[in-house]
């Protein structure tokens, strides 16, 4: 169903996506926020050697987080011998909103908790670059009439459209 759904060009986020997939058992929960001009990615992975059931990729502006799990339990008794397992992996893509360097990234795990810090590029100033306005057709030709300030007559310098 979803590929029909990107054939046409609808895009849903990651959990709607994956509701629709039937494959919310696979989603990694994760939290996001920014702290100190980095984006914070945290994840709930207990009982995971991070060393080994970890996987964190960058494509683009894809942050990729994977984390397998595997579980095993045996009882062995009297009565005789009773073997459980559960294994999975686990995985979320969170949009980075700008282009990062993939060697600042940093992650770390404390008690069962993945956390990916990812250092986000200083916005540029507010204020910025002002833009000059000009009037008529095309970005230099004559108006279509009225006066000379109409006709792009208007001194070098001088800004157009408020205070």
């Amino acid at each position: 169903m979803t590929n029909i759904f990107r054939r046409a060009g609808v895009d849903f986020p990651e959990p709607f996506r994956r509701l629709l997939e039937g494959d919310l058992e696979a989603w990694l929960r994760v939290e996001e926020y920014r702290e100190a001009g980095s984006l914070v990615v945290k994840a709930e992975a207990p009982g995971i050697d991070p060393d080994n059931d970890v996987d964190i990729t960058l494509a683009g502006s894809q942050l990729q987080i994977t984390v397998r799990r595997e579980e095993k339990s045996e009882h062995k008794d009297k009565e005789g011998y009773r073997s459980e397992f559960r294994f999975g992996t686990f995985s979320r893509t969170v949009s980075l909103p700008a282009p990062v360097n993939q060697e600042d990234i940093r992650a770390s795990y404390t008690d069962g908790v993945l956390e990916v810090r990812v250092p986000l590029p200083e916005e540029p100033a507010a204020g910025g670059r002002k833009v000059r306005v000009s009037r008529g057709a095309g970005t230099g030709g004559a108006g279509t009439g009225g006066s000379s300030r109409d006709m792009g007559q208007e001194p070098e310098g001088q800004s157009f459209g408020g205070p």
